[in-house]
């Protein structure tokens, strides 16, 4: 076979042949904590834990996604696991690179003829370096065309708010690394704040809530499972309740302790309060107009840490305003990015692209 320099046209056997190329796109979500993607047909083809694992000796990669996070904690010290965004950016070009080129070669068609275009959610507060590290890093794993959406955006686009009518909508998206709060009218960001603190750092405050209190060490993967399983916002009278092994701070000998929701209720709050105080902060900043709009239709909460029980009521208590759950958390950014693919031309003022 010949490739002609069109790239529309190929000899076989000598005979010229036109071939219908299809442009092929990619929605990704590149989360601290979670990857996701959504390919042409508009269905998540990847969802993968945002982990690389390497081998300290020559920098080889060795695992992406959920087989390196299933390694997190329990690797040889020849292998180093870790995370390559941190706090909703790149902390090692290296290993999104590699977390990019996993997940575009996972999602995209066998076609040597094409590359994706792709375009990934970013945190609203990215620095112009920082945006040009994800650019360079998705045109290095393979994509043609790249384009970047703000995270807050993306989510009130898949949480179906009305953002391109001239009525405020707020949301807070709140995933591992980052909480993306905005007021979004007429398509744009009115007012926002990123901050940089969510569910890791709920893991780990719960962590040295355990060590403070039990002087139970305990690691990533068990802190997120208390999170899941019995965390919560407020105090019930009848509590979740769980058992948390670990590592005795004292002995270094296995340890368990049987804990509540309540227990650690308060490790919890710590980082809930900040957001909030950061919602509080966008709200008064926020057009009066646009501002009563949020009052009649509420605030809606997005990404992972909205799964936490009940933290709509303390939002809601603490803010005197109505707050939501997005009836998929963890999906609403993916799918507003593949919204925002299909409307490119609406939202043009709001991407940036190499």
């Amino acid at each position: 076979m010949e490739v002609k320099n069109s790239e529309n046209e190929v000899y076989l056997k000598g005979i010229l042949i036109p071939i219908l190329m299809k442009k092929q796109q990619l929605a990704i979500d590149l989360g601290t904590a979670n990857s996701l993607v959504i390919d042409g047909t508009g269905v998540i083809v990847v969802r993968e834990p945002t982990v690389v694992a390497y081998s300290r000796n020559d920098n080889k990669i060795i695992a992406v996604g959920t087989e390196a996070k299933s390694m997190l904690g329990k690797a040889p010290e020849g292998i180093i696991v870790k995370r390559p965004m941190k706090q909703g950016v790149i902390a090692s070009f290296q290993l999104t690179k590699a977390l990019l080129r996993h997940l575009i070669k996972k999602s995209s068609s066998r076609s040597i003829f094409t590359k994706p275009e792709v375009m990934i959610s970013v945190p609203a507060g990215l620095t112009s370096v920082e945006e040009r590290a994800v650019i360079e890093a998705a045109s290095e794993a393979g994509a043609s065309k790249i384009y970047l959406l703000p995270e807050p955006i993306a989510a009130a686009i898949g949480a179906k708010l009305p953002v391109s009518s001239t009525s405020g909508s707020m949301i807070a998206n709140m995933g591992g690394g980052t909480a993306e709060i905005a007021v979004i009218s007429l398509n744009g960001l009115v007012k926002y704040a990123s901050k940089r603190l969510a569910g890791d750092a709920i893991n780990e405050s719960i962590q040295d809530f355990f060590k403070e209190q039990y002087n139970l060490i305990i690691g990533e993967l068990m802190a997120e499972r208390v999170k899941i399983d019995i965390g919560s916002a407020i105090a019930y009278e009848n509590p979740y309740k769980m058992d948390v092994t670990g590592s005795d701070a004292l002995t270094g000998q296995p340890k368990s302790v049987s804990v509540s929701s309540n227990d650690i209720l308060p490790a919890i709050l710590t980082v809930c309060k900040q957001i909030i105080t950061s919602i509080q902060n966008v709200l008064e900043e926020t057009p009066p107009e646009l501002a009563s709009d949020i009052i009649d239709r509420g605030i809606v909460l997005s990404g992972g840490t909205a799964l936490i029980h009940d933290i709509d009521v303390l939002f809601s208590d603490a803010l005197g305003v109505p707050v939501h759950v997005v009836e998929e958390p963890l999906t609403a950014v993916v799918e507003g990015v593949a919204e925002g693919l299909r409307h490119m031309d609406i939202l043009k003022r709001n991407l940036k692209q190499n």
